[in-house]
């Protein structure tokens, strides 16, 4: 698959479940990046979660990270990676989302490139692992060294709006070699501050809303924190606002 990026503005959808999946779809969204615990930041889905998935009418990407946490990992858990883009390849998905770091606050190229090589034949993009590097231009170069297609990243901040600025230098910096994704907190109410951005031609959101009703799954255990649900109308929205401003 050609690691090109886009050239017209596309909706990457973040899903956690089956419903979630298909309220994306539904909604309008171009991508799934598909994941398990959206609520610790999105873990690695299930190898029959990903089998299911690769039915999608849209492209699927497997987010690849294998606990909630940083991204330093030890040997054993690369290993229970590369076997989880293994089994992404083999269900059929158009992609993987990887990404690693290492004791000094650095991308990690050893690690990132076992997975990459791994992922042969799928399109890649880099995580959020660029938000908690100590030198994000550094790491946006090294992406791009290794082929990666895109780069989700919320400027460092908690949420893209707060890293608006970063965003825009990374950007400019990528010289249209890669694809700066930006996600984190992105809704249809500011979607235009990120398209307004020249060379912005992806955007990354879940979409999402609290799944009421459901405090008693927080009472009992069965979830930490209240659940939220993708929702189409929150897609079909955002997916305008991009439309509106794609040309």
């Amino acid at each position: 698959m050609s690691r090109k990026h886009a050239s017209k503005p596309l909706l990457e959808i973040c899903i956690d479940d089956i419903a979630g999946l298909d309220a994306a779809v539904a909604g309008g969204a171009d991508r799934i990046e598909l994941c398990s615990a959206l609520g610790s930041g999105g873990l690695t889905p299930s190898r029959g979660f990903m089998f299911v998935a690769a039915h999608a009418p849209i492209p699927v990407y497997a987010l690849i990270r294998p606990r909630a946490g940083g991204f330093l990992y030890c040997e054993a858990e690369v290993s229970v990676m590369e076997a989880d883009v293994a089994a992404a390849r083999e269900a059929g998905l158009a992609g993987v989302v990887i990404g690693a770091t290492t004791a000094d606050g650095t991308l990690d190229r050893n690690a990132i490139r076992r997975l990459i090589d791994a992922a042969e034949g799928l399109d890649l993009t880099l995580h959020r692992a660029i938000d908690v590097v100590s030198d994000m231009d550094a790491a946006l170069d090294l992406a791009i060294e290794l082929g990666f297609s895109r780069v989700l990243t919320s400027g460092g901040a908690r949420h893209a709006e707060e890293g608006i600025d970063v965003i825009v230098r990374l950007v400019e910096r990528s010289a249209g070699q890669i694809s700066i994704m930006p996600g984190g907190g992105v809704r249809p109410e500011n979607a235009a501050q990120f398209l307004a951005i020249p060379g912005v031609t992806e955007l990354h959101a879940s979409c999402s809303r609290a799944d009421v009703g459901a405090e008693r799954l927080v009472e009992l255990g069965f979830s930490s924190e209240m659940p939220r649900r993708t929702d189409a109308e929150i897609v079909r929205k955002l997916k305008a606002e991009i439309s509106a401003r794609g040309g």
